[in-house]
């Protein structure tokens, strides 16, 4: 079998000793892990090596495989050109996995800005291979915004590409784990730091592919993870196939969570089809969402879907309760795909006729005319839970001390009135009235020190 096993490796810079100068000793189990687990992949003799990295380019919707021969890449942004590092590419393998990512549908392959200069994420691993001896050819592959199929998908492609072309590959995860594990780290500290780290390590130990691919995305956002998504491209590499799995070490003294770990394939086995499992496991869960949607969720869905399906607005359907029919209030719908925000468009103050019909403006707007993303696909309508949020009328107020981040959103408008920024209530992620304010302020374009008038509105949330 051309497919020789995969290891995951962290990378940060100071576990160089001419970068760490002595700080790479407090992590001295990674350290002694990490030329373990480099010299396994020499000792296995392997043709290729395939390098996944966070810090290689990176696109929200495709993921980049490095083109051309060869490359270069030093770490002279750390005050040191002299540790440079040159690089062959597997240029046969690489046009063969974006030929055939094409035919299939896979978003990935060679297109996009083509950087010439290797990445840390990618120079790291391969500063312990040259030095257990590697001189063979590497494919460097970025990751993307993209879901845990598509990676896992990528994976099971890298495998078969290999067994057709008859390459010895490796795969070698670069990722670190969570950056949150510590109050006085760079990053500080979050709650969901340490569980994240602690389900990474029980995942690389027992080789549960499948708890690795459904990791919950609040829980990879809240830890302020790097590395889940090359995880997930490995793990695919051993779709239908027993694994052995070692954890070597996993630590996290200054505050980011360093894992290394092993995996060989140790024959196949079709009740392994771990892609298949987590396709079938989002389906259920996302048909137990719809089942428990009230009439305001349904609504912004249909009228999502019906617009992006046939290109126009819904009626106000018959059967809704009169307080949809008959009243009229400011709403936001709120689209989100695999826990990340999708669209968010709505109205402070009602303009149509009736709450009902602000909804299905809302829902076509949050989908199709947000700014910040791309208008939703027909191909991700199954994927989208929704959030409606019918607003009170705004109130004026004096004073932040007026409002409470949990209860209350919060308006905030220039002097002139002219610029005007809002954020709902009880948002993940912002625990105080300052965050709010200034997370208001920039979206309303008004500088920090500039005069406002606040105004504070309650929300009824239907999620």
């Amino acid at each position: 079998m051309p497919f020789l096993g995969a290891c995951v490796v962290p990378h940060p810079p100071l576990i160089l000793p001419e970068i760490g100068r002595g700080e790479e000793n407090k992590i001295s189990d990674t350290v002694e892990a990490y030329k373990a687990v480099a010299n396994w992949v020499v000792q296995n003799n392997p043709d290729l090596v395939i390098i996944t990295s966070p810090h290689a380019t990176m696109y929200a919707d495709y993921m980049q495989i490095s083109s051309g021969d060869s490359a270069e890449g030093s770490f002279v942004n750390f005050g040191h050109p002299e540790l440079a590092f040159h690089v062959e590419y597997d240029e046969e393998l690489v046009q063969q996995v974006s030929k055939t990512a094409e035919e299939i549908k896979l978003p990935a392959g060679t297109l996009g800005r083509q950087g010439s200069d290797l990445d840390h994420g990618t120079m790291i691993p391969l500063y312990f291979l040259q030095q257990a001896g590697y001189k063979g050819k590497i494919v460097r592959i970025g990751l993307s915004g993209l879901s845990n199929i598509h990676h896992y998908t990528l994976g099971v492609l890298l495998r078969e590409t290999a067994d057709i072309m008859n390459r010895r590959m490796m795969i070698v995860a670069s990722g670190d784990l969570s950056h949150k594990l510590k109050a006085d780290g760079p990053y500080g500290f979050a709650k969901e730091g340490p569980v994240f780290d602690q389900r990474m390590a029980a995942c690389f130990s027992s080789g549960d592919f499948l708890e690795l691919i459904t990791t919950p995305a609040k829980l990879a956002e809240g830890a302020a993870e790097c590395g889940l998504r090359s995880f997930w491209i490995m793990a695919g590499a051993f779709d239908c196939l027993n694994v052995e799995s070692e954890l070597l070490s996993c630590e996290g003294p200054f505050g980011v969570g360093y894992g290394v770990a092993r995996f060989t394939p140790k024959g196949e086995n079709v009740r392994r089809n771990i892609g298949e499992q987590a396709v079938e496991g989002h389906r259920k869960t996302m048909e137990a969402l719809r089942e428990k949607e009230d009439d305001y969720l349904r609504l912004a869905r249909k009228s999502l879907e019906s617009y992006v399906r046939y290109h126009k607005h819904i009626e106000v359907p018959k059967g809704l309760p009169e307080e949809m029919l008959n009243t009229r209030a400011g709403a936001f719908v709120s689209i989100k795909k695999a826990g990340q925000l999708r669209g968010c468009i709505g109205t402070i103050l009602p303009v149509r006729d009736s709450l009902a019909s602000e909804i299905i403006a809302n829902a076509v707007s949050a989908g199709t005319a947000d700014p910040r993303f791309p208008a939703v696909t027909e191909d991700e309508l199954e994927d989208l839970v929704y959030d409606v949020d019918v607003l009170s009328e705004p109130e004026n107020i004096e004073s932040p001390d007026q409002l409470d981040v949990k209860r209350y959103g919060v308006i905030v408008s220039s002097e002139d009135g002219y610029r005007r920024g809002l954020l709902l209530p009880d948002l993940d992620g912002v625990d105080t009235v300052e965050e709010q304010i200034s997370i208001a302020r920039r979206k309303g374009g008004i500088s920090p020190d500039e005069k406002v008038k606040l105004q504070r509105f309650e929300v009824t949330r239907h999620e």
